[in-house]
C-alpha cells in the first residue's frame, strides 16, 4: 500500500499527523531587504512556499522595502486580491482599471493608511520620500502569483515575437495600421442580459492577414479558444520569475486553453483572414490591453515610475505615451 500527496495549486498538502508549529511561522520579516536594484525596491513574500501550514487557507503576506523615490513596478497577481499598509514613510500606489477606460485610481499614502488593489488589475507602489518606506501587504491566496508587466512582455522565455510587440506597442505606422486590423465582437455584456449571474460568455475575433490581438489579460476568466478558419500563433507567459512563453500553432479545429490573469496573444500567420471563438468562465471577464492600461492610462502613470520599471529613458517613455 503507498500513499500519494494531493497537490493544491502545485504545493503538496502534508500529513496532518505530521505538521510541526515550524509549518505555521515564519520569522524574518522584520529584516530590511536590500534595494539596491533598478527599481529600488525588495518583495519579501510570506506564502505558502515559506509557510507550508498556509496551503488551502487563502491568505498570504509579503512585506516591500523602498529605497527613497524606489517602486514596485506595475504588476499583478493573477489569484488575489492585495491590501496593503504603509509602515514607514510615504506611497504613491495606483491601480488600473480594464478596457476601454484605463482609468488610474490613485493615492497617496502615509504611514497607517491602506489601500486595496483588486484581483488581476495592473497596480504600482512608489516611495515619494526621500528616506526610506516599507508596507506591509495581504493577499487573497497561500500563492498568489505575481507578474512583472515589463519582465513578462519583454523578458519572457522564449521571447515574444518581435513583430508583435512591434504592432502592440505602435513602434511603426505599418504595424499601426495592422494593429488595428482586429475586430472583436463580444457577447458578455447587454447584447444577451441573461447571461448575468451565469458565469459564461463568449467572443469571436476577426484577424487581417497578420493581424494581432496583443498581449492582453483577462481579470475574472479564463479563456478557451478555437480556430474556425486560418492559422493562429497562440501564446500565454507565465508568472515570475520564470516568465515562460508557452506558445503553440493552432490549426482550423484546434483549441488553446489561457489561464486566468496571465499574458496572452495570438496572431494570424497567415495570408488570409481568420476568425476564432473563446469562450470564458465568467459573463463579464474584462479585458485589459497591456500597452494601452500602462501606456495610455487616464490620468498618466507619472513617467518616473514607468522608466524605472521599463529600465529606459523618458524620451522612450514619452513617445509611448503619446501613441495611446
Amino acid at each position: 500500500m503507498f500513499s500519494v500527496a494531493v497537490l493544491v495549486n502545485g504545493v503538496a498538502c502534508k500529513d496532518p499527523k505530521m505538521v510541526q508549529a515550524t509549518d505555521f511561522s515564519f520569522s524574518e520579516l522584520h529584516l530590511l531587504g536590500n534595494t539596491s536594484n533598478a527599481v529600488g525596491s525588495k518583495v519579501t513574500p510570506v506564502n505558502v512556499a515559506q509557510i507550508p501550514g498556509l496551503n488551502t487557507l487563502g491568505i498570504s503576506l509579503a512585506r516591500i522595502d523602498y529605497a527613497p523615490w524606489g517602486i514596485n513596478p506595475p504588476n499583478t497577481h493573477p489569484r488575489a486580491s492585495e491590501i496593503l499598509t504603509v509602515v514607514k514613510g510615504s506611497l504613491e500606489v495606483g491601480f488600473i482599471t480594464s478596457n476601454p477606460e484605463n482609468r488610474l485610481i490613485k493615492k497617496v499614502l502615509k504611514k497607517g493608511d491602506v489601500f486595496v488593489f483588486p484581483v488581476n488589475l495592473i497596480h504600482f507602489q512608489r516611495n515619494v520620500g526621500t528616506g526610506n518606506a516599507v508596507a506591509i501587504a495581504a493577499l487573497s491566496s497561500q500563492n498568489p502569483g505575481v507578474i512583472t508587466t515589463a519582465n513578462a512582455v519583454f523578458g519572457s522565455t522564449p521571447s515574444i515575437p518581435s513583430d508583435i510587440l512591434a504592432k502592440a506597442f505602435q513602434l511603426d505606422t505599418k504595424a499601426t495600421h495592422r494593429t488595428l486590423q482586429v475586430r472583436r465582437q463580444h457577447y458578455y455584456s447587454s447584447p444577451i442580459t441573461g447571461e448575468n449571474t451565469l458565469g459564461v460568455s463568449m467572443v469571436r475575433i476577426d484577424y487581417a492577414p497578420w493581424g494581432i490581438n496583443p498581449p492582453h489579460t483577462h481579470p475574472r476568466a479564463s479563456e478557451i479558444l478555437t480556430v474556425l478558419e486560418g492559422t493562429l500563433e497562440v501564446g500565454f507567459v507565465t508568472s515570475n520569475p520564470d516568465n515562460r512563453l508557452i506558445t503553440k500553432v493552432l490549426n482550423k479545429g484546434d483549441v488553446f486553453v489561457f489561464p486566468v490573469g496571465l499574458i496572452h496573444f495570438q496572431r494570424n500567420t497567415g495570408n488570409g483572414y481568420a476568425v476564432a471563438i473563446a469562450a470564458f468562465n465568467s459573463q463579464n471577464p474584462g479585458v485589459i490591453t497591456i500597452a494601452n492600461a500602462v501606456f495610455g492610462s487616464k490620468p498618466d502613470i507619472s513617467i518616473d515610475i514607468l522608466t524605472k520599471a521599463f529600465q529606459a529613458d523618458k524620451n522612450v517613455i514619452s513617445q509611448f505615451q503619446a501613441k495611446f
